[in-house]
């Protein structure tokens, strides 16, 4: 698997989990009950599925392995392994996050080099 998995929200949830310490997730994270995250190759695909036109995103990159247990890979779109955290997660836990603006035709912009 990936080292690098990869979680799009929105810019002021995450400041309010980096001001608190503690992130559980989006509204459809507490509904599925884990938090979403996506591999390289796959977020772009979830940006434009789940989160397309959508200003004001962020992009925050984690280390797969720092979460141990708490982290599954399960299937989802087409079969695809998707990573799935079953527990809140310390914001401060990112290797970095990122604006995740919008082009002029309204697709996301993903930081270079971003694995």
């Amino acid at each position: 698997m990936t080292s690098v998995i990869y979680k799009i929200v929105d810019a002021a949830a995450w400041r309010d989990a980096v001001a608190a310490g503690r992130f559980a997730g989006a509204p459809v994270d507490l509904a599925d009950g884990y938090i979403h995250f996506s591999t390289a190759a796959q977020v772009r695909e979830t940006a434009s599925k789940h989160f397309a036109g959508v200003e004001g995103l962020v992009l925050a990159a984690f280390d797969a392995a720092s979460f141990g247990g708490d982290l599954k890979w399960e299937p989802s779109r087409g079969g695809a392994l998707f990573p799935h955290l079953y527990v809140a997660l310390d914001p401060a836990a990112a290797l970095w996050t990122r604006p995740l603006p919008l082009d002029g035709e309204g697709a996301h912009v993903f930081p270079d080099g971003m694995t």
